[in-house]
């Protein structure tokens, strides 16, 4: 059954490549009006904007800078004047070993934590604003595996900012549900982006696929359905519920 989204107005940060990218895909592909975020790489969104000129946007922001992160919101909202579901996919996974120095380190930390955890924060508090004047709205974070399960040494801080986006999800639509609003969150496993691409350098791909249940390593493609199926609404009961999507390298 095609999934119609075409009453929607979604912003989809992160939405250059990757999950991001076959997320916003997806959604314009089912008629929805997508904003799409970049950072400083615009070349996958623009592509996007080509195929899809009348449902979609492009709009730049740092989320390493709140006040980018502020504007962001304000200017989505004053492209369509409504937003319905808010997506948010931006993240960054920097090695950062225990062995580097104080300041390196910490630096490092706070850069994750800004673009992971806090611009999702300051995203969700504009949204949840927006959202309880329609008595409606979505919110949905894409987490990780390692929210759960936690990851190697040198990504202490990404999964830290990725459980706190978890938590987020739940303290969100524990709060907030009365108001009309729900929210979700996805916890993908490896799954093969640019980002990943590191893991796979220093690790090896045979490393990796001999951590999940599959033979293949998940796309992004493979996360892009589930979300578009939230966004219908069909699965607003799951609110507060995250979803796993991980080739059964983590079953809880």
């Amino acid at each position: 059954m095609k999934i119609d989204l075409s009453d929607k107005t979604i912003l989809v940060t992160g939405a250059n490549s990757g999950i991001g990218n076959a997320i916003a895909h997806e959604l314009l592909d089912a008629g929805a009006q997508v904003a799409l975020h970049f950072n400083s790489n615009s070349d996958g969104a623009s592509k996007l904007k080509e195929q899809f000129s009348d449902q979609c946007e492009l709009f730049q922001a740092d989320f390493n800078n709140v006040d980018e992160t502020i504007k962001l919101f304000e200017d989505v909202l004053s492209w369509r004047n409504t937003l319905d579901i808010l997506i948010n996919n931006a993240g960054t996974a920097v090695m950062n070993s225990v062995n580097l120095d104080d300041e390196t380190w910490i630096k490092n930390w706070n850069t994750i934590m800004n673009i992971n955890l806090l611009a999702a924060g300051v995203l969700s508090k504009k949204a949840l604003q927006h959202f309880k004047t329609k008595n409606s709205g979505r919110i949905i974070n894409i987490a990780s595996r390692a929210a759960f399960r936690g990851d190697t040494p040198d990504y202490l801080a990404y999964a830290a900012s990725k459980a706190g986006m978890v938590a987020l999800v739940r303290s969100i639509a524990r709060g907030f549900g009365k108001d009309g609003i729900t929210a979700f969150s996805i916890a993908p496993g490896f799954t093969r982006t640019a980002m990943a691409q590191k893991s796979i350098d220093k690790y090896g791909e045979d490393f990796v696929i001999k951590d999940i249940a599959l033979n293949e390593l998940t796309e992004p493609k493979d996360i892009a359905p589930i979300v578009t199926l939230i966004c219908s609404g069909k699965f607003d009961h799951g609110t507060g519920s995250n979803i796993d999507i991980n080739a059964g390298s983590y079953v809880r």
